[in-house]
Formats: C-alpha cells, structure tokens, sequence
C-alpha cells in the first residue's frame, strides 16, 4: 500500500510548478502514480481507489494543458 500513500502524498502536495521541466516530472510521476493504482484496483476493485485515480488525472491533466500552451 506504498503506492496509495504515495499517491496521497502527491495529491496533498503544492501544485505550483514553475519550470517546464518541473512540469514534465510531475505529469511523470502522476502517470506512473496512476498506472500502479490501476493495477491494484484490477485486483481489489476498490471504490476509493478508482476515486483516488480519478483526482489525480484532474491534475494530470491540469498539468498537460499548461505543458501544451496555447494554441
């Protein structure tokens, strides 16, 4: 249950990412972050996982839509 602490952890932490490069790290990490729990929520098909998964693709894709700029 590492991950879901992990996960946790990530979620709680400042969102603030100045740099392009912080940026990219972050959407990294938020994505690896979401395909463990993805993984152990096809075993344990637990609600507060998918929940968990569900708000940190919200910032995930904050995080991509700054990456991307305006068009």
């Amino acid at each position: 249950m590492d991950i879901i602490s992990n996960a946790l952890e990530f979620e709680q932490r400042k969102q603030s990412f100045k740099t392009t490069s912080e940026r990219i790290e972050a959407s990294r990490e938020v994505k690896n972050l979401i395909l463990s729990l993805n993984k152990i929520y096809k075993v344990e098909k637990d609600p507060e996982i998918m929940d968990l998964m569900k708000r940190l693709t919200v910032i995930k894709q904050k995080i991509e839509k700054r990456l991307k700029g305006r068009p």
